[in-house]
């Protein structure tokens, strides 16, 4: 394999590992805040029992999050120096905002999240459970606003030429707010708040079978079930303005998802299929007009194709593309469904009844993940053959002096320390789930003061 191919491999590699960690910590960010937030309001100690719990879990992600991440902008130099250099202003002043407004938030209040438990008063504590959370949250917005403009740049000029050429801010906000940010960032938060709920729902209905720790993983159940459902439908609707939005600013990219080769013509949308690249054909089941439908509101309205576009300008791995995007809305549609069916359980009173539900709960954890990394593949490898859509090609993109032996190398390096790192995660994680949360004795506030008063007023 040449270059270009082992080092488009080795930062898949390492972003995808890395990606498993930020989704989670902003997930359980939230989770974090509302079960917080429960025992301000109520005073009941089962709210601070469990929210003692996923801090020590949120703790773990955000840990080897942090040390994951890193590797990838040393990435951004060793193998990819010229692409470093075009975009290296509009890259640099997402990460300075990165840093400035996210990570030293998100850091700054760590420290009273972890240690202040019995060391500054509740009120304080939860102001620093919700500063962190929203630390994780500013981090994806300029993360995602630096890759949305690869994807939709705006707000710039280009000096210099050739191997000089580079990207230069003229209007910070354009940048900011370019064509896709909005789009991509919604739905990045949203698969970050079910990838956290949904590990909450599966640990919380494992102790339930177990017969472990059944109160208070009610009550986190419920918690979870509900941002669950409300951030699952909440994608319907910015998957579909994603589209939208794809249709209009790449729609090279929109006909690589649906498999669509005809330059102008009515465009099927597919439940389940495969691509044949050579025949340009696509097999399996599908809505005739239901692309046209789903971006124009009308089955007849022609939709531009593969093959309006030259053969250099537009994505080489059809199938994959198209396998990666219809991987990710079978996800969310199952998981729409399956909350929605465990909601109605709820309110009939029959959700902890049903075994066979909560069991499907334990094991549906990796679903959320799985849809957020094939949905990244879908939208990066979409994007090719550009870097920084039709200004900037990938293969143009990379370091002159690194040879082919040196990424090979490189990569097998982090494959192995990743797989270290991994099996380390999973053996922490498992060990504190299995532990469970403290067993303290679940005494409200309430409950305690009318017990204390008892005891002055019979003194």
């Amino acid at each position: 394999m040449d270059v270009e191919i082992l080092s488009r491999i080795q930062f898949a590699f390492t972003i995808s590992f890395h990606y498993i960690y930020p989704p989670l910590s902003i997930g359980l960010g939230l989770i974090m805040v509302i079960m917080e937030g429960m025992y301000l309001r109520t005073g009941e100690k089962v709210y601070e029992v469990m929210t003692r719990f996923w801090t020590k879990i949120f703790a773990l992600t955000f840990g080897i999050g942090v040390a994951t991440g890193i590797v990838m902008e040393f990435e951004f130099g060793t193998n990819w120096a010229t692409y470093s250099r075009y975009v290296g202003d509009v890259f640099g002043s997402a990460l300075a905002a990165e840093g400035i407004f996210a990570f030293a938030l998100e850091s700054g209040f760590l420290g009273i999240l972890l240690f202040g438990w019995n060391k500054v008063s509740s009120k304080v504590h939860f102001i620093a459970t919700i500063g962190v959370w929203l630390g994780s949250m500013f981090s994806a917005v300029w993360i995602v606003i630096a890759n949305s403009w690869q994807q939709t740049p705006t707000g710039y000029h280009v000096v210099g030429e050739g191997l000089e050429a580079r990207a230069e801010i003229t209007d910070f906000w354009a940048m900011v707010f370019n064509p896709s940010s909005v789009d991509r960032l919604t739905h990045v938060w949203l698969g970050a708040f079910l990838a956290g709920a949904f590990l909450v729902l599966s640990v919380h209905a494992y102790y339930i079978l177990k017969g472990r720790f059944v109160e208070l993983s009610k009550r986190a159940f419920k918690i979870a079930l509900i941002v669950a459902t409300v951030f699952s439908l909440g994608q319907l609707f910015t998957g579909h303005h994603s589209a939208d939005g794809v249709a209009k600013n790449q729609p090279a990219k929109l006909a690589a998802l649906e498999g669509h080769f005809d330059s102008l013509a009515v465009a099927d949308m597919y439940i389940l299929g495969w691509v044949n690249k050579e025949d340009q054909k696509v097999s399996g089941i599908k809505i005739p007009g239901g692309l046209s439908f789903l971006l124009y509101q009308d089955f007849e309205t022609p939709v531009k194709g593969l093959n309006a576009f030259p053969e250099d300008e537009r994505p080489s791995a059809i199938n994959a593309i198209f396998q990666f995007y219809h991987i990710m809305v079978a996800i969310g549609m199952f998981l729409i469904a399956l909350t929605l069916f465990a909601s109605f359980q709820w309110w009939r009173g029959k959700l902890f009844e049903q075994k066979w539900l909560l069991k499907i709960f334990v094991l549906v954890v990796l679903l959320p993940q799985i849809a957020n990394q094939v949905g990244w593949f879908a939208a990066e490898m979409g994007r090719q053959p550009w870097v920084v859509y039709d200004l900037l090609r990938t293969s143009d993109a990379l370091s002159k002096v690194v040879t082919a032996n040196q990424v090979l190398f490189s990569l097998i390096l982090f494959t192995i320390i990743y797989a270290l790192l991994f099996g380390l995660f999973i053996y922490l994680l498992n060990k504190k789930i299995k532990h469970g949360p403290n067993e303290e004795p679940l005494i409200d506030k309430r409950t305690h003061q009318k017990e204390m008063a008892n005891i002055f007023k019979n003194n």
